[in-house]
């Protein structure tokens, strides 16, 4: 009989059964058909901020999972994903499953091969031998499949924790970018450090205003939500100021409508100087990315923001702007540079041009805990 995971799992929207056991989903069925994106596809099956969460005795526990890796042409071998062992609040224990399917992708021709592998199995051992609260974070860029988990004693799902549950939806910064672990998220460190229950709705390269999303955000139980704005839309040229302002209050709106006055903070973007001033889109140099640390450099023309082109400057303003002529008493604006800004960038400079590295995730989450969650933050409540 299969391992009941849907009374253990925590952070996901749904829980799909396939061929060989279940994968967690951040984003409904019905989403999913009705845009077939391939990037959205894979990014929302990465289980970021996605848990198991058990109390037990058990001294070893055997996780057994099919991940889904990602090679690309020409570049170094990535390295496997972490897996998170937190035991009453604290991370005592990390694991990796090497193996399983492995899905590569030419970067030259857009081309992706995927490769099937089998089962693998994630253990850990040396437990403290008495009933303790445990919850097994998944990684956060390995589509995983659960097939089976094993203890030497009984598991029974936590009772809820009475935390506030936060939702929040932002692009590859938020789903973990170049995060040490799933619990080094930004998004990860300041829910614990704020005592909140994250929903972690972060898609890399897909934060683009997307009804679906909203729509998922809208149907989700939720205490406070945050929405992140900004970097995709420009670096993927998605849209114009014009496009872009609707976009936004229809994102809002679709948000409001099933939660009218639940707290709601917008984030602009975080610095970064590539897209300061220039607009996309955006392009990885590839001859960089054979020596395994990729860069990439905006292609746009800022001559071209007059006419309407998008840059974060550009963007931030009109945040403001839109966030105003709301009049939302429970709609909240929080400058992304508060996060991470020009000073911050001199000691800790994006690696890529574009992500942040491990040290920068601790920043943003330490700083978004005492912005956000802080007593008086918008999200305090």
């Amino acid at each position: 009989m299969p391992f009941p995971f849907a009374e253990i799992l925590r952070g996901a929207v749904e829980l799909e059964q396939t061929a060989r056991g279940f994968l967690p989903h951040r984003l409904p069925a019905r989403a999913r058909a009705l845009l077939a994106d391939p990037q959205l596809s894979v990014t929302e099956s990465q289980p970021s901020g996605v848990r198991l969460a058990f109390r037990t005795g058990a001294t070893e526990i055997e996780l057994d999972v099919a991940p889904t890796k990602r090679a690309y042409v020409g570049a170094p071998p990535r390295p496997d994903g972490v897996y998170d062992l937190v035991v009453d609040g604290d991370v005592v224990a990390q694991a990796t499953a090497p193996g399983g399917d492995v899905r590569t992708v030419d970067m030259a021709t857009g081309s992706v091969e995927h490769v099937s592998g089998g089962v693998v199995t994630v253990r850990f051992d040396g437990l403290a031998d008495r009933l303790k609260d445990v919850e097994i974070w998944l990684p956060w860029n390995e589509t995983t499949e659960l097939v089976d988990l094993r203890a030497d004693a009984p598991v029974e799902p936590l009772a809820a924790s009475g935390r506030p549950v936060w939702v929040h939806h932002g692009s590859s910064i938020s789903h973990g970018s170049d995060a040490a672990s799933p619990t080094a998220t930004w998004p990860a460190l300041a829910a614990r450090l704020g005592g909140r229950e994250l929903v972690n709705l972060g898609f890399a390269g897909s934060a683009l205003l997307d009804q679906l999303t909203a729509r998922t955000i809208r149907d989700t139980s939720a205490d406070l939500i945050s929405v992140k704005i900004g970097i995709n839309i420009v670096n993927t040229d998605a849209m114009r100021l014009r496009a872009f302002t609707s976009a936004v209050h229809g994102f809002l709106d679709t948000i409001r409508d099933g939660h009218p006055t639940t707290p709601l903070l917008v984030v602009s973007p975080v610095l970064c100087p590539l897209h300061e001033e220039t607009p996309g889109p955006l392009e990885m140099d590839l001859s960089a990315l054979a020596s395994g640390r990729p860069r990439f450099r905006a292609t746009g023309d800022p001559a071209e923001v007059g006419a309407g082109k998008l840059t974060l400057s550009v963007i931030r303003e009109a945040l403001t702007r839109i966030v105003a002529q709301r009049a939302d008493p429970n709609l909240s604006l929080l400058d992304g540079r508060e996060l991470y800004g020009e000073d911050d960038f001199v000691v800790l400079p994006l690696p890529d041009g574009l992500h942040p590295d491990a040290a920068t995730h601790q920043l943003m989450g330490e700083r978004f805990a005492s912005v956000a969650f802080g007593p008086g933050g918008p999200l305090a409540g």
